[in-house]
């Protein structure tokens, strides 16, 4: 299913595929872990516009990639940027990552950090952070990348409070070279 895979920056036209992943992942990795209101209130018409601002405004303060194969279309995005949480800076921060449930578990999450990665370092910097819900299993994905728990944090959804937790990279040069070498 990954053959014809192709990784690439999103365009605004890609809002609508964007959002059917989020809202798709979300439903389905979230039910039983975030408040049923806030998922049954997502929408596609909502994220999309969503997505569509944010595609639109981030002048290069915010990277989003896109994976797409040739006979589905976009599976998969992820959007990456500088830290916003200052007690985490200096590094760059992943601030998503989803793979449309149907495509999971064949390594493109793993390809699409790689790229969220290389996006981080060609912008200088060279360590990241992820922040997760502290129960979502995702989080073992995060640990087999080698991320390591460094913060943990309460944060307001909706009339609900939920618990993440920052999975972090010291040095994600030295992540991709590890990566290049496994490939080898």
């Amino acid at each position: 299913m990954t053959a014809g895979l192709t990784i690439r920056e999103a365009h605004a036209v890609d809002a609508p595929a964007i959002a059917r992943v989020h809202v798709e992942s979300w439903q389905t990795a979230y039910a039983g872990l975030l408040p049923e209101p806030v998922l049954v209130r997502m929408s596609l018409p909502n994220h999309t516009a969503l997505w569509a601002r944010v595609l639109g405004q981030r002048r290069n303060r915010e990277i989003v990639l896109v994976a797409e194969n040739n006979s589905h279309g976009i599976v998969a995005f992820g959007s990456c940027g500088r830290v916003r949480e200052k007690r985490l800076a200096p590094a760059g921060e992943i601030y998503s990552l989803y793979v449309h449930p149907e495509f999971q578990d064949l390594g493109i999450g793993q390809r699409l950090l790689v790229r969220l990665f290389d996006a981080l370092v060609a912008r200088g910097m060279t360590a990241a952070v992820a922040w997760v819900l502290a129960d979502n299993p995702a989080r073992f994905f995060y640990e087999s990348m080698g991320g390591r728990r460094v913060a943990e944090r309460d944060e307001p959804l909706g009339s609900a409070s939920v618990h993440e937790a920052a999975y972090g990279w010291s040095d994600i040069t030295q992540f991709r070279a590890q990566t290049d070498a496994r490939k080898a």
